[in-house]
């Protein structure tokens, strides 16, 4: 008999809980959503977060605040938010990292596909080949030919294992078949005030991180790595048409909340996250970045779960071939 009434106290208790997040998601948000972002402020992944938290505060009605919460490539903030309450109040905008700390981290404190739920993509940025100001090669074959030549003289500066620009300059070493001295930083601030100031050579980023040095003739830039060029950046090749077959690395984001977030809540994101992808501010400030906002089809939890299956398993044979764990 006891044990009976154990069993009904415990089933009338996650009754009462479950009952408690019905509510819960019917009615929100009722207060201030938090949502974190697993590298430095200022880079280009707090720059897109930023934006789109703007405009999704304005659809919610809550005010979503960011929190920076760098480190370990991106994995200190995803594991922050994998172990927060499912309630909604705690989200993570990651970008590609996402994805590649599977394989790069070999003893995660979370289970990437299994400690997440998903609400959707938000905008895929294509990256830059750029270098200092002074950089001899005038062209992206001139700069293969030169690194390739000088491979033990040539730096690559990035901004830390796991970050955009130390993938996007790992894909490129894989793909010129040439192990370059790399130069980790700890923020792309500090990466590209090097890069400006000659201490560094080359460098692989987001446009959201380069498109003003570009711009204003500071950095040298050889190619774009997205399939065709972009309006921001007209007079810049692809990577593919100056010479690199088959070099296209785009740096998606997405938002996701913790495992076992009611799927209400996820979905109110998501339709959230909508909203503010089609923002006119929030596309005229994309574009200036050289990027865009993700679909309607693509800003959604069924998108971004097969989205990051297929980069996990995209991006595992090449950190395997490459040799270069963060652990």
């Amino acid at each position: 008999m006891k044990i009976l009434k154990a069993m009904l106290g415990v089933t009338a208790a996650a009754a009462i809980s479950l009952l408690a997040y019905t509510a819960s998601a019917q009615t929100y948000p009722e207060r201030t959503i938090t949502m974190v972002v697993p590298f430095a402020a200022g880079g280009p992944t707090d720059t897109v977060a930023r934006l789109v938290a703007e405009s999704m505060s304005k659809d919610l009605g809550q005010q979503i605040v960011v929190e920076n919460v760098g480190g370990a490539g991106g994995t200190l903030g995803a594991g922050r938010v994998a172990s927060s309450d499912p309630d909604g109040y705690t989200i993570l905008l990651h970008h590609i990292g996402m994805a590649t700390s599977a394989t790069l981290y070999r003893k995660l404190a979370y289970d990437t596909l299994n400690a997440f739920e998903y609400v959707g993509l938000v905008t895929d940025v294509p990256m830059t080949i750029v270098a200092r100001k002074d950089f001899e090669p005038a062209d992206l074959k001139g700069l293969v030919e030169y690194v390739k030549a000088n491979k033990d003289k040539v730096t690559v500066a990035n901004a830390g294992i796991g970050a955009a620009s130390h993938l996007c300059g790992m894909m490129f070493m894989s793909a010129i078949q040439t192990p370059l001295t790399t130069v980790p930083y700890k923020g792309t601030g500090p990466a590209m005030t090097d890069l400006l100031g000659g201490q560094v050579d080359i460098m692989c980023d987001q446009t959201t991180n380069t498109t003003k040095q570009i711009q204003g003739g500071t950095i040298k830039a050889y190619a774009v790595t997205s399939p065709a060029r972009l309006d921001v950046l007209k007079d810049i090749p692809t990577a593919v048409e100056a010479g690199l077959p088959g070099f296209e690395v785009g740096i998606w984001h997405g938002i996701y909340t913790p495992k076992g977030t009611p799927a209400e809540i996820n979905e109110r994101l998501s339709k959230s996250l909508q909203i503010a992808l089609k923002d006119p501010n929030v596309a005229a400030r994309f574009a200036e970045l050289g990027t865009a906002p993700s679909s309607e089809a693509d800003a959604t939890p069924a998108a971004l779960k097969a989205k990051l299956e297929s980069e996990i398993a995209r991006w595992k044979p090449v950190i395997e071939a490459a040799g270069e764990y963060a652990d």
